[in-house]
């Protein structure tokens, strides 16, 4: 079996890895992880719900993301910024969502760290993505693929520094995967360019 075959899901797709292991990855790495996100409030979420995976599956923030969205707002980070300890709690007590209070505490001292910008959300995070995949190698396979960059430690250490919280360099990396910043489709998947 040559790398190409060895992508092709049960779909006849030929995919990262990754997504053929489940129809929601599927489904996220066909139409989303990769593709460029702008706009303050889509970038909010995709900042909170890489939050909320650190240390579980990314698939169980998937198949949570629609309980995500009613919990915080639809990711208005004006209106997360103004939850209080009520709203902590309430949301402790949310079966639908994960509750972890660091977490959530995080989703709300970020959305408040947003507020405080002196330059918009998108130019902030996008000022971090590295050259464009032209200028750079495709990975051949997912081991290929780095978990922290040194534009990924550059953005954990600028958020750090603007009052955000639970954002470490290996979370940055994945926000940038998720929302396009960077291309780390392997070779031989079809949305590799």
């Amino acid at each position: 079996m040559n790398a190409r075959e060895s992508l092709v899901g049960s779909d006849g797709v030929a995919r990262c890895t990754w997504g053929n292991s489940a129809p929601d990855y599927a489904e996220y790495h066909d139409t989303e992880w990769g593709v460029p996100v702008r706009g303050r409030d889509a970038l909010y979420e995709r900042l909170c719900l890489e939050s909320f995976q650190s240390g579980l599956s990314w698939i169980t923030i998937l198949r949570k993301r629609e309980a995500f969205r009613k919990a915080f707002k639809r990711f208005k980070p004006s209106a997360v910024a103004r939850f209080g300890e009520a709203d902590v709690e309430r949301l402790m007590q949310d079966a639908s969502i994960v509750r972890n209070r660091a977490k959530i505490q995080a989703a709300i001292t970020n959305a408040r760290a947003i507020a405080a910008l002196d330059e918009p959300l998108d130019d902030l995070l996008w000022s971090f993505a590295p050259a464009p995949r032209a200028e750079r190698r495709r990975p051949k396979t997912m081991a290929e693929v780095p978990a922290i960059t040194d534009e990924s430690k550059a953005m954990a250490k600028e958020l750090k520094k603007r009052g955000f919280a639970f954002l470490g360099p290996t979370t940055c990396y994945a926000l940038m995967q998720a929302t396009g910043m960077v291309d780390d489709h392997v070779k031989g998947c079809f949305r590799a360019s």
